[in-house]
């Protein structure tokens, strides 16, 4: 193989494995809770992949288990949906504006 080649193998096998990881806007408009840990209001970035959500800002970072469905509409904003729990918000449940995914917290 040429290095030319091995170069463009390279660079395929690394856009399939970023493409991967689908990566998701996310506003928290007031405290919420996920799996045990309290996030701030504010902008984060939502990742979802093997069965696991991970919400991160900065270098504030938690993981929960998620089941992702997907419907038969495409929702026209991200929208979470709260539960209260103790007198705190817990995230139940985010479906992602501009497609049909929704993000289930177990």
């Amino acid at each position: 193989m040429t290095k030319t080649t091995i170069l463009v193998v390279f660079f395929l096998t690394l856009a399939a494995v970023c493409a991967s990881a689908a990566t998701y806007s996310l506003t928290l408009y007031q405290p919420a809770t996920v799996a045990g840990k309290e996030l701030k209001a504010g902008d984060y970035k939502l990742s979802i992949e093997d069965g696991k959500a991970v919400i991160k800002k900065g270098k504030e970072m938690v993981e929960a288990p998620v089941k992702v469905e997907n419907g038969s509409d495409k929702f026209s904003a991200t929208s979470v949906r709260y539960s209260d729990e103790g007198g705190k918000s817990v995230v139940k449940e985010i479906r992602l504006g501009g497609t049909s995914t929704k993000v289930i917290f177990n």
